[in-house]
């Protein structure tokens, strides 16, 4: 089991940029798929971005490709993602996830992801 911990979230004004970290601990991320999820008020959980071990391969939800980018920094266990241009249907409070098993897994499926974060808001004021 890995502890995940989000920071970055705050106060963004249309159309700008955000860095979003989320720090593991208790055991170690490399080898395991991480990912961010959001929650919108009234809404479900969605996908966002995943990434898989080692960084080899990514996956964006469709209406987020070219805007967001994930990255992972294994020797600091720790998966960053990159907000530009951000709009106000951007705001949501953003989850850091980490796949149960190692190695390869569907990285947009929530499923497969065991240990998730608590949170942080992301507000994007017009």
């Amino acid at each position: 089991q890995v502890q995940l911990v989000e920071s970055g979230g705050g106060l963004v004004q249309a159309g700008g940029s955000l860095r979003l970290s989320c720090k593991g601990s208790g055991r170690t991320i490399t080898n395991y798929g991480m990912a961010w999820f959001r929650q919108a008020p009234g809404k479900e959980r969605e996908f966002v971005a995943g990434i898989s071990w080692a960084g080899y391969n990514t996956d964006y939800a469709d209406s987020l490709t070219g805007r967001f980018t994930i990255s992972r920094e294994d020797a600091k266990d720790t998966v960053y993602l990159q907000m530009n241009e951000v709009k106000p249907e951007d705001t949501a409070v953003y989850y850091c996830a980490a796949a149960s098993v190692p190695y390869s897994i569907e990285l947009n499926v929530a499923g497969n992801y065991a240990d998730w974060g608590q949170g942080t808001q992301v507000t994007v004021s017009s």
